[in-house]
């Protein structure tokens, strides 16, 4: 059961990963219109008719949600590898309780930077745009925030089950 659950969780951890940096690097957290043009904007830059330039504003909000998806995306890395490592070692139990916490600590730090920034765009851009909406990064932040915590709850309960479970004695040792 250790490695269905852990094998679960290391799985989910993988596409969290991968969908924490896609949504961390590109540049469609969201689109409104500048001046009659379409516009749409990353935590790193924001482009208009598709030319993209470095954000010049520094901004308390982008530079938390950075940092936070940073250290989501590391803490989801470590994860991942404690997860994998925990098949070819025979420290399973240590390893798959660690990936757990740092899944679960990658599914928090996201939630928090997806928090931040909902909750500054909307009072941000609501005075500045009329017309603007959340784009698809920002949607793959929050995938990438479930599955991470999916993962991380996959790993705990991996752990747990294999500590719950009675030791196997062979006929041979009674």
């Amino acid at each position: 059961m250790l490695f269905t659950l852990a094998g679960g969780g290391t799985l989910s951890g993988v596409a969290a990963l991968v969908l924490l940096i896609v949504s961390t690097a590109t540049d469609s957290w969201l689109q409104y219109r500048y001046s009659g043009n379409f516009a749409n904007q990353g935590l790193w830059r924001f482009c208009i008719n598709n030319k993209c330039h470095a954000h010049t504003l520094t901004v308390a909000f982008w530079d938390a949600t950075r940092a936070f998806m940073l250290l989501s995306v590391l803490s989801c890395f470590a994860g991942v590898v404690l997860g994998l490592s925990a098949f070819s070692n025979r420290t399973k139990n240590k390893r798959v309780r660690t990936a757990g916490i740092a899944l679960l600590l990658s599914g928090f730090f996201a939630l928090l930077a997806l928090a931040i920034y909902t909750g500054m765009t909307v009072n941000y851009f609501s005075k500045r745009y009329i017309q603007w909406k959340l784009s698809w990064s920002y949607i793959l932040g929050w995938l990438g925030t479930i599955l991470a915590i999916t993962a991380g709850i996959f790993q705990i309960c991996g752990y747990r089950r294999h500590t719950a479970e009675p030791a196997l004695q062979s006929p041979t040792d009674s």
